[in-house]
């Protein structure tokens, strides 16, 4: 009897240690800052903006907050991350 072919989801795209530590320099800047970001987040349509309020080391998870809500981003689904500096410029 054949077995059942397994479904498999879309993987995230891998990306290297240097790309990773990217990102997390320019989340960890925009925290310090209270600066605005963007998150280009894989599996969402639209980008994810907001203030960095959480970052959680133990469930790798990155809290933004736009409007009083806070949204919970998986920091290894963050792919491109954009900083809205709107307190020093104008958009």
């Amino acid at each position: 009897m054949p077995k059942p072919k397994k479904k498999y989801d879309a993987k995230r795209p891998t990306r290297d240690e240097f790309v990773l530590e990217e990102i997390a320099n320019q989340l960890n800047e925009a925290k310090s800052e209270s600066s605005e970001v963007l998150l280009t987040v894989w599996g969402m349509e639209l980008p994810v903006r907001g203030r960095i309020e959480n970052m959680d080391s133990r469930t790798g998870k990155v809290h933004i907050q736009k409007n009083g809500e806070t949204t919970k981003v998986a920091f290894m689904d963050i792919m491109k991350v954009e900083t809205r500096g709107i307190d020093s410029e104008s958009e």
